[in-house]
């Protein structure tokens, strides 16, 4: 609840959080699960915000679109084809992040399953692929952002968080991928950020996003972009 009503001050326009979590470690904190999804709704709906969370198999399609506005198909499900099947059936808008080792061509291929099941509600997430580098958590392609948006129709949006992994990066990741020409991004927030129980390194406190989301906007104002309300789609921003 604190989250939300934070970024929802700051300007953002969707609340994303995983109720279910995909970890590389089985001991990892997975999540609330189930019991997560009415908690995420309710703070969503107490300061305005829309819902988007990751589902993780396509048994769970149903029921997590009882709860969210938009489904997330994260990094380790991104060629998961059954899934992005099921999601293609649905009526859900869909968030489709890069997979962790997926090419720009691989990402596009991805789409293409969910929108020939008929969902052509598909936003693409430029979210860091791994490479060589071991100084963050993974390389942020800010290329990607452009050279998709010269390659499809579909809104691309950039996590600079997952991207880079380490909280003082954020900004200045965020920073580029709006000049690069994002449509919006994905940002980790946590009002105690050494506390969270995933992600921590790369969270960032509600008066950092809230400088961010005011820096990003002189950044677009800056290159001759129109930002936000003014032209009826929702701010570079988000949580």
């Amino acid at each position: 609840m604190a989250v939300a009503e934070a970024v929802a001050e700051a300007g953002a326009t969707v609340l994303r959080g995983g109720a279910f979590k995909p970890r590389t470690s089985p001991y990892s904190f997975q999540g609330m699960k189930e019991g997560g999804l009415p908690l995420l709704r309710r703070a969503a709906d107490a300061f305005g915000l829309k819902v988007v969370t990751e589902v993780l198999s396509p048994v769970l399609v149903d029921l997590v679109s009882e709860y969210a506005d938009m489904l997330q198909i994260g990094s380790r499900s991104a060629q998961n084809f059954p899934l992005l099947e099921a999601v293609g059936e649905g009526s859900r808008p869909v968030l489709l992040k890069r997979g962790m080792m997926s090419t720009v061509d691989e990402l596009l291929l991805a789409a293409e399953y969910v929108l020939s099941g008929g969902n052509q509600a598909v936003v693409l997430c430029e979210r860091g692929i791994r490479t060589f580098e071991s100084r963050t958590r993974n390389t942020f392609d800010v290329m990607a952002v452009p050279l998709l948006k010269s390659l499809t129709h579909l809104p691309v949006v950039a996590d600079p968080s997952h991207g880079t992994g380490r909280s003082e990066l954020v900004l200045p990741g965020a920073r580029a991928a709006i000049a690069a020409g994002a449509d919006g991004l994905l940002l980790e927030v946590h009002n105690a950020p050494t506390e969270a129980l995933s992600d921590a390194d790369q969270a960032i406190a509600p008066h950092v996003f809230r400088d961010l989301v005011s820096s990003c906007r002189d950044v677009a104002v800056s290159i001759g972009r129109v930002v936000g309300e003014e032209r009826g789609h929702p701010i570079p921003g988000g949580s």
